[in-house]
C-alpha cells in the first residue's frame, strides 16, 4: 500500500478533520479501547486542539484518507510523554476498513523516516494502554522497546500506560 503524507494543520487541509475525527473514533470504538460515552472519546475527537498544537498528518491511499496521527514534542500542549530530545506520536488511528494491510506500519515507518531528519532529535516514544495488544506487537516489531519505568496511570481512573521507546541513534 501507497500511503501519502500530508501535514493537516494549515487551512487547506481542514476538510480533512472530519474525516480524521471518524477514523479516530471508529479505530478506537472498532477495537473496543472505549465505549462511545467514555471521556477520552472526546479528546480522541479534538482534532482541531491537535492540529493547534501538534503536527497532525494523514495517510492517503488510492485517493482516500485512511490513517492520522499526531506528532508533538516536550513542553508541548498535547505532549503526554516526551523528553527533551524525543519526538513523540499519540492517537495513531487507522480506518477499520482499511486495518490488516499494512497501514498502521506504514505510518509508524513514516514517522521513524521524519525523526531522523529532525536535528536534536534521538528517539520517538509512545504511550499505549496495556490493553492495546495489536499496538505493541507493532511497535516491537519496529524496534521500539518498553520503558516501565516511564510507565503511568491515567488520574482518577484505573488505567496502566505503558511507555514505549525508540533510540535512534545507528
Amino acid at each position: 500500500m501507497r500511503c501519502r503524507w500530508l501535514l493537516s494543520s494549515g487551512g487547506r487541509w481542514l476538510r480533512t478533520f472530519p474525516i480524521f475525527r471518524r477514523i479516530t473514533r471508529d479505530a478506537y470504538l472498532r477495537a473496543g479501547h472505549f465505549a462511545a460515552d467514555h471521556p477520552y472519546m472526546s479528546v480522541l475527537e479534538d482534532v482541531e486542539h491537535r492540529a493547534e498544537h501538534a503536527e497532525v498528518w494523514v495517510a492517503e491511499a488510492a485517493g482516500k484518507v485512511v490513517a492520522a496521527v499526531a506528532l508533538t514534542f516536550a513542553g508541548r500542549p498535547c505532549s503526554e510523554i516526551a523528553r527533551d530530545g524525543e519526538l513523540e506520536f499519540r492517537m495513531l488511528a487507522v480506518d477499520p476498513a482499511h486495518q490488516g494491510g499494512g497501514v498502521g506500519r506504514a505510518v509508524v515507518r513514516e514517522i521513524v523516516k521524519h525523526a531522523r531528519q529532525l536535528p536534536g532529535v534521538e528517539a520517538i516514544s509512545i504511550t499505549s494502554a496495556t490493553f492495546m495488544e495489536r499496538a505493541h506487537t507493532l511497535y516491537e516489531s519496529l524496534g521500539f522497546r518498553r520503558a516501565p519505568e516511564r510507565d503511568w496511570c491515567v488520574p482518577a481512573e484505573d488505567v496502566l500506560l505503558w511507555v514505549f521507546r525508540l533510540e535512534l541513534a545507528g
